[in-house]
């Protein structure tokens, strides 16, 4: 994966004519205070009117060209600007989707928003900057420079004195500004974190009537976004007066060094004027500099952040493997941990056949939901094999893997589009196919009676569907691309019994050969399983079929004893 500054290599003609048109835009400009010289020391005292004229109207054409360049080259530089954006975002975007759970979990989902939406404008500032000021304003520098040499060293020796120290001042300031910049961009992202919380959590927050809480901890990550914000804009805010006040102290040097030598008679009026103007172009293109600096620092702290995710090394890739097994799905000793700390699965073993069901039940916190993610494989196993098709499940790629499975996770999210495309998931299945994976997730009945039926819009995170309404979409979602592995995590914790017993009774009427993995906390979800695996802290701790179980664990012969109204764990 390329770096930033090369998204601009496809551009790199484009970028040359746009340089070209804003070096002829410079050399005009530049010709303009020797045409006046010439107009002041020799039309002037001549009084000629005629070359007064003349000269006055090459001015004006010059005048008019130099605006034209500048004007076509700065919609060139947009354009590049705004295509190499377009890209750049683009492929972060696609890099974001390809990073593993556990890249994504270092780099924090309020981060990543963050450097798609706030970097990726701070890079199309810079770049765009760059074309526009960053081309133009040396080529004035230098020209300017050159000129005046030319015509009066003593001059020149002051504006390059100037200058350079001009452009010292601006080193240092971006030198100094850029750590802040990242620090700022680090702030911004626990603002956005913080959004996200309260956005998804609003009728929660509201519920708890946490506003006052939720208010206080927005606002002091938002001023410590301000301070950080401010501490960078105070260093870059030297710049310009800085340079203010060398702009001036040199103006008052060109005037007295000027009259100096005009005393003398080695200097003539008109090159003073000349010189007057050459000092303003130059130092109005320093301090354009200083602002293009300005984004240069933040643009460049931006560029490391997105780099990060671009040249994030591929992780999960395919390890060849000849071992096989008989099991559809299973483990063998696998253990895996969160932070590489504590165990959150350790030495799980369990087969499964396919067409067979697999239960999984245990605490809030016992690795359930760690389990399927390593079927899954959106975590990597630390140790262990992990079983899926026979194979190992590290051996299989990505597409082949995941279009194995139909999946319902505890807390997905619903498209602010169609129940239609709510169950397709942009995949564009056919609506007989939505409709029977309907029927059978038993949202059917409640579709029917929607005011367009699948086409009616569901609002954002499903706002205007109630809970069972929602997570039986969500299984209807699941079975309508007609997997060969369906995983229900607490899918039917919203559903009352005689649903969820339907449900099950469903699924197993319209996929015979489906396997089945559930996770519930209800054993009725879970009495018809092949096998049902019992958690405690990360560890099978018991595992067989209901009968077995009821015998063997005092975990779950209690837990039954208490959902069927015998008593208490």
């Amino acid at each position: 994966m390329r770096t930033v500054g090369g998204y601009l290599r496809p551009f790199a003609l484009r970028v040359c004519c746009g340089v070209a048109v804003k070096f002829t835009a410079a050399v005009l400009e530049l010709t303009l205070p020797l045409l006046l010289a010439h107009i002041i020391n020799v039309c002037v005292p001549a009084r000629d009117v005629e070359a007064i004229r003349r000269m006055g109207g090459l001015m004006m054409a010059l005048a008019f060209g130099a605006a034209f360049c500048n004007i076509t080259a700065n919609r060139m530089a947009a354009w590049v600007s705004m295509e190499v954006t377009r890209r750049l975002r683009r492929d972060v975007y696609s890099r974001v989707e390809g990073l593993s759970c556990a890249q994504m979990d270092r780099f924090s989902i309020s981060s990543l928003v963050s450097r798609l939406t706030n970097d990726t404008y701070h890079v199309h500032q810079m770049f765009d900057k760059i074309q526009r000021g960053g081309i133009r304003a040396p080529m004035l520098v230098l020209g300017g420079l050159v000129l005046t040499f030319l015509q009066a060293p003593a001059l020149g020796l002051v504006q390059l004195v100037i200058c350079s120290l001009t452009f010292c001042t601006i080193a240092l300031v971006t030198r100094r500004g850029i750590p802040h910049y990242t620090k700022a961009q680090a702030a911004v992202d626990d603002v956005v974190r913080i959004i996200r919380e309260n956005a998804s959590g609003v009728r929660v927050v509201k519920a708890l009537a946490c506003q006052g809480r939720e208010r206080t901890r927005f606002e002091r990550a938002n001023e410590c976004a301000r301070s950080t914000e401010e501490k960078a804009g105070c260093v870059m805010a030297a710049a310009n007066p800085m340079t203010d006040f060398l702009l001036n102290t040199g103006l008052v040097l060109v005037v007295a060094v000027g009259a100096v030598l005009v005393n003398i008679g080695k200097l003539d009026p008109g090159h003073i004027v000349a010189f007057l103007s050459y000092f303003a172009l130059i130092q109005t293109a320093t301090l354009g500099m200083a602002k293009i600096f300005v984004k240069i620092s933040k643009g460049a702290a931006s560029a490391r952040r997105i780099e990060e995710i671009l040249l994030a090394p591929a992780d999960q890739l395919v390890r060849p493997s000849d071992a096989v097994s008989e099991a559809e799905l299973g483990m063998e000793g696998v253990s895996f941990s969160y932070l590489g700390v504590e165990k959150d699965l350790d030495g799980a073993e369990f087969t499964l056949r396919r067409g067979e069901t697999l239960g999984i039940l245990g605490p809030t916190g016992s690795g359930k939901t760690t389990l399927v993610s390593l079927l899954l494989r959106l975590y990597d196993a630390g140790a262990g094999v992990v079983w899926v098709g026979g194979r190992d499940a590290a051996s299989r790629s990505r597409e082949d893997l995941r279009g194995r499975f139909g999946v319902v996770f505890q807390n997905e999210a619903l498209l602010n589009d169609s129940v239609y495309e709510n169950i397709s998931f942009l995949r564009g299945l056919p609506r007989e196919d939505v409709i029977a994976a309907a029927k059978t997730a038993q949202a059917w009945e409640f579709i029917e009676t929607l005011p367009d039926g699948l086409d009616t819009r569901v609002d954002i995170r499903g706002a205007n569907l109630s809970g069972g309404q929602r997570q039986r979409l969500l299984i209807a979602r699941a079975l309508a691309a007609k997997p060969g592995i369906l995983v229900l995590d607490s899918a039917d914790s919203a559903l009352d019994y005689r649903t969820a017993a339907d449900l099950h009774a469903a699924i197993r009427r319209d996929f015979p050969g489906v396997t089945l993995v559930v996770i519930s906390e209800r054993i009725a979800s879970l009495r018809e399983a092949d096998r049902i695996l019992v958690l405690e802290d990360g560890k099978i701790t018991a595992q067989g079929r209901h009968e077995e179980l009821l015998s063997s664990s005092p975990r779950y012969r209690s837990m039954e004893r208490l959902q069927m109204g015998g008593g208490s764990v």
